[in-house]
């Protein structure tokens, strides 16, 4: 019986997208684990492998779309379509919450303990960061490469000085940015 793991990243952070990956592993991919237990690297080097060895779907909403339909809505939505693409007769979701989408099982810690979902944490997370290092580019006085989209202290300096980019979630309130305007 064939097991889809999914898990997400970019749940968190004030700017980038949420992307959710699902993951049937067809043959076995040595070194899988939690994508935020393995450096950056290692994770790079297993996205390949992943891909060849999987059959897999990757789902992005993009800042203005987390804004606009909130992140349960867009998991919602990407847990559906990973349904829809990767037929599988078991789906497993890291996490506690199924955002009321039907077939689908949870486990805390999952992306730890099952290697479906450590290779769906890898590809989500791979995409997601590449992301962010493309912006940095784009956005150099951001700091996007270090700090992924998460709202570190020297992330929330930078919308302070320069303000909000088109790839920031406005949705998402920060004490510290309050008297910021958009």
């Amino acid at each position: 019986m064939a097991l889809c793991g999914i898990d997400e990243a970019g749940r968190g952070p004030i700017a980038g997208s949420l992307v959710v990956a699902g993951v049937i592993l067809n043959r076995p991919v040595e070194g899988l684990m939690d994508s935020k237990k393995i450096s950056e690297k290692k994770r790079e080097l297993l996205y390949p492998q992943i891909i060849k060895n999987a059959t897999y779907h990757i789902v992005s909403f993009p800042a203005h779309s987390v804004d606009e339909l909130g992140i349960s809505e867009c998991m919602t939505i990407a847990l559906q379509e990973i349904q829809e693409k990767v037929p599988s007769d078991n789906y497993l979701f890291d996490g506690n919450t199924t955002f009321g989408v039907d077939n689908l099982e949870t486990m805390l810690k999952a992306d730890a303990k099952v290697e479906e979902v450590s290779a769906a944490s890898i590809l989500a997370k791979v995409t997601h960061d590449r992301e962010m290092i493309e912006f940095s580019i784009e956005y150099p006085e951001y700091g996007f490469e270090k700090h992924k989209g998460y709202g570190t202290k020297a992330h929330v300096e930078a919308i302070k000085e320069h303000g909000y980019t088109p790839e920031h979630r406005r949705s998402f309130k920060l004490k510290a940015l309050e008297a910021t305007l958009f």
